[in-house]
């Protein structure tokens, strides 16, 4: 499944991926699971039966993690749960939530919001959140959010953060001094973009030495950073690749990325006030470094993802 990550990150970022995120979707549908009680064919299906609730996951790895960690803390509270996994694009799991299709789903506050109303810019998690209650539709609610955030971020390479003494603790505006020495990396509409080149010379005043052209945070952006093609590039949050190599990512105090707080999405009816409140007590305890973490477990390890849910939620005191 790690194939997929690439799509994924285009689907969050490009609402216009919607065509090709079906046509992946379609094919995943029938492989893929992680979980045990995944059945059935979620574009088909109707309303869940009885009192269970439908967790569903778009089709890539760290959305079948987070369905399998909210779906297993159900499980713990004693609520019956059913997994539709891999469903594909926003543009199919809205509709399919809307419908009564699945009850919740992993999402991702500022994407989500994006695809209802792009032209809101909030300036807050709270602005956010309250941005996407403004246009949700009113079958649904968005549950508490996690701190966890899988988002675009400016990530230097080991090698770089050693020569200009850069941590975890280090911001963007770290790079004014350096940036006119650095090659930056990243996909080609980065270069155009105010959450690219543009925000980083207007909000934090850098300027690099030079642009690459490579992907949005996938597998050329990655290697291109290794190897020191690029010093600096776009890196998603919670790419394992952060992990693997060494790679530090760089704070954005000034939220030029703006906001990816993983948080539940779900059909009110569905849901009761102890489904509810285990859901909330999963966001209270998942943060970036506890997400990037679990992903590394399942994408660079290949631990299946409900044992590595299980493993979690026990060590939290959510099962």
């Amino acid at each position: 499944m790690t194939s997929t990550t690439h799509i994924s990150r285009s689907i969050r970022g490009n609402r216009g991926a919607a065509v090709v995120a079906l046509v992946a979707a379609t094919a995943l549908l029938t492989g893929c699971s992680s979980g045990d009680d995944k059945s059935g064919n979620p574009l088909t299906d109707g309303k869940a039966s009885g009192d269970s609730v439908v967790v569903g996951s778009n089709n890539f790895p760290e959305s079948t993690l987070l369905a399998d960690i909210y779906g297993e803390a159900l499980k713990a509270k004693g609520t019956k749960v059913t997994y539709k996994p891999n469903i594909g694009s926003r543009e199919t799991t809205y509709g399919l939530l809307k419908n009564g299709s699945i009850s919740v789903l992993p999402e991702y506050n500022g994407a989500l919001l994006a695809y209802l109303d792009s032209k809101a810019k909030p300036k807050t998690a709270e602005e956010t959140t309250a941005a996407i209650e403004a246009k949700l539709d009113s079958k649904l609610t968005l549950l508490k959010p996690s701190a966890a955030q899988s988002k675009d971020s400016v990530t230097v390479n080991a090698a770089t953060a050693k020569k200009y003494g850069l941590t975890q603790k280090s911001s963007i505006a770290d790079l004014k001094d350096s940036a006119k020495d650095l090659v930056i990396g990243a996909s080609p509409e980065f270069q155009t973009r105010q959450q690219g080149l543009v925000g980083l010379k207007s909000v934090y005043g850098l300027e690099f030495k030079s642009f690459k052209a490579l992907d949005a945070g996938g597998p050329l952006t990655q290697e291109a950073l290794k190897k020191d093609a690029v010093q600096v590039a776009d890196i998603f949050t919670t790419d394992p690749t952060i992990t693997k190599e060494k790679f530090v990512v760089l704070r954005d105090p000034k939220n030029l990325f703006g906001f990816e707080n993983v948080q539940p999405l779900a059909y009110k009816s569905a849901l009761d006030q102890k489904a509810s409140d285990a859901l909330d007590a999963v966001s209270a305890k998942l943060d970036t470094a506890t997400l990037l973490r679990l992903d590394s477990q399942v994408q660079t390890q290949n631990k299946d993802p409900l044992d590595v849910a299980r493993a979690w939620l026990k060590s939290a005191g959510l099962a």
